[in-house]
């Protein structure tokens, strides 16, 4: 029993860790993540958006399927809208969750960041 007890733990773990997919679309580079953004798996999202480095960066973060975040993910998603703000491009969070969402209008990123209902929406100029 008790091993069986170890192996849910661990799949409930790793249920949590954070996936990253990066995809391109009309040019716009689209990072779709799951899982929970925190402190363990911020690095991982900093490298995923770092990768879209490009002249005249357009990044659109699918938020659908992440399911918590703390402030690790915020701090990444404003340093990466910095980033790409001033390389003359954009960053946009698609899909947000009502848990990922409420983090995000509590520190008043949403009126920072472009945050849009649907993944397609973000997509369209």
């Amino acid at each position: 029993m008790v091993e069986g007890k170890k192996t849910g733990t661990e799949r409930a773990e790793r249920a949590g860790r954070l996936s990253v997919v990066a995809t391109a679309t009309d040019g716009i580079h689209v990072v779709s993540l799951a899982g929970e953004i925190d402190h363990d798996s911020g690095d991982m999202l900093r490298q995923a958006l770092d990768a879209c480095d490009t002249p005249c960066p357009r990044i659109v973060v699918d938020l659908r399927q992440v399911t918590f975040m703390d402030s690790s993910g915020i701090n990444v998603f404003i340093a990466a809208h910095r980033k790409v703000g001033e390389a003359g491009g954009w960053l946009r969070l698609a899909a947000p969750g009502e848990a990922v969402m409420r983090t995000l209008s509590l520190v008043g990123v949403d009126a920072v960041i472009d945050c849009r209902e649907t993944l397609r929406q973000a997509l369209r100029d």
